[in-house]
């Protein structure tokens, strides 16, 4: 049975280019290897507020429970899965709220499983990928080597970067820049991440 790898888009604002950038992702992934088993998975369906559980995550299960339906639900969706492609914006040089919070709910769904790091932003999010990885090692999951950076064409300069702000377009210039320099990275990183599933995932959840 193939390996169940959620692909994670990150962004909740109401006008965002995070699902056309997780479906580019996703589509360069599946061509490079069709057995692969992946399912997208959004941040935004889950209403996620700030974190709002009285227990730590790293408590639960062994010392306590999710009282929250969202939280419940969020920590179950995540548990489902081998492993993880994280598709994060990056705002204001960092990583969006949105993201970091959504990581905060969790602890040992996922620690010792692979996850892969995909940034985008207006020039490529490298700060967001140096803190997620700084943050999941930390939490003790197995981050993949190779972590690609998405720019928008144009940069600051270009017109996909407004049509990503205010319309939640991704452009076309954005989409060939990436196909063309980006894909060979993308599919190292996904090859990369199958390596580490072929380990298995380590089990230290709080006794």
């Amino acid at each position: 049975m193939a390996a169940k790898i959620a692909i994670i888009n990150t962004s909740t604002r109401p006008i965002r280019v995070g699902p056309s950038v997780t479906a580019f992702v996703k589509e360069i992934l599946e061509k490079a290897d069709p057995s692969a088993d992946i399912t997208t998975v959004d941040v935004a369906d889950f209403n996620l507020p700030v974190f709002d559980e009285p227990a730590a995550p790293a408590m639960i299960p062994a010392m306590a429970q999710h009282t929250k339906e969202h939280s419940k639900a969020w920590s179950a969706e995540i548990a489902k899965y081998d492993a993880y492609i994280l598709v994060a914006n990056e705002y204001n040089f960092g990583m969006s709220g949105a993201t970091k919070n959504a990581i905060d709910f969790l602890y040992n769904e996922w620690i010792g499983k692979p996850i892969y790091i995909v940034t985008y932003g207006i020039m490529g999010a490298t700060n967001a990928s140096e803190q997620l990885k700084a943050v999941l090692t930390g939490m003790k999951l197995k981050v993949v080597e190779t972590r690609p950076n998405l720019a928008f064409h144009g940069l600051q300069a270009g017109p996909d970067m407004y049509a990503a702000m205010s319309k939640g377009e991704l452009g076309e210039g954005s989409k060939k820049d990436w196909e063309t320099d980006k894909k060979e990275e993308l599919i190292k990183g996904f090859t990369e991440l199958k390596e580490l599933l072929a380990s298995p995932p380590k089990a230290e959840a709080v006794a």
